[in-house]
């Protein structure tokens, strides 16, 4: 995976930040790590998550929300993801987690495909320098090849790009200046343009991942096309 530079946000991206769930876990831990799971698989139901066999969402997550920040024990925690409301677990995993440190727990893949996996990805999310943003970017699209993520500043015209990216790769979070993006998609191969969403903010201080999410070529009954979702990542949520 290469990249040199990253400023992109699609316009029509929604803010998918549930903070309904937060402090679920019970306080008063010394020891505290925060993880956020993201629903990212385009063509999975709704599902609970269990954090050491307790469920610890409220309502279904469903494509392609997330929990917010839940502050977890550090330590080996098991995380399982059910399918709503059952108990046929399609993802189980136990996962380390470091006192003090964020992570980001995407369930990426396809059903239709056998493929359900979880994407583990530590967060960063010390401060931008003053009048910068951070931003990282994710594949998450199962039957989408490799793609390049070229961004153009509105003001000034730079461009900045990820090369190469395949299914569940991911780069860390990259400073850029605050400012308007617009934003291409392409594939590596033969730089044919997938998705080109004009005109996103992003704020002096803010913290965004971006995903590549849904379908190349959805399944029969499935409308999860090609697009991209952005979270974002607050140390308060």
């Amino acid at each position: 995976m290469r990249f040199m530079v990253l400023a992109v946000m699609p316009a029509t991206m929604l803010v998918s930040c549930d903070e309904d769930d937060d402090d679920v876990m019970p306080p008063g831990q010394d020891d505290e790590a925060r993880v956020m799971v993201v629903h990212a698989s385009p063509d999975a139901t709704g599902v609970d998550l269990l954090v050491d066999d307790t469920k610890v969402n409220s309502t279904a997550l469903v494509y392609p929300e997330n929990t917010g920040y839940l502050t977890v024990e550090a330590g080996t925690r098991n995380f399982k993801v059910n399918a709503t409301g059952t108990e046929t677990t399609v993802i189980d995993v136990n996962q380390n987690l470091m006192k003090d440190q964020s992570y980001s727990i995407f369930a990426s893949g396809s059903v239709m495909d056998s493929d359900l996996q979880p994407l583990v990805i530590t967060d960063d999310l010390t401060a931008p320098a003053n009048g910068n943003a951070k931003i990282r970017f994710v594949h998450l699209s199962p039957d989408a090849p490799a793609v390049d993520v070229v961004a153009t500043s509105v003001a000034t015209g730079d461009q900045a790009m990820f090369e190469d990216m395949s299914f569940r790769e991911f780069t860390e979070f990259i400073e850029v200046p605050a400012g308007a993006y617009d934003l291409q998609v392409l594939l590596t191969a033969d730089g044919t343009e997938v998705l080109n969403i004009e005109g996103q903010a992003l704020q002096s201080g803010g913290i965004y991942t971006v995903f590549a999410k849904g379908f190349v070529t959805p399944p029969e009954g499935n409308t999860n096309m090609l697009g991209a979702e952005i979270i974002e990542n607050h140390e308060n949520k």
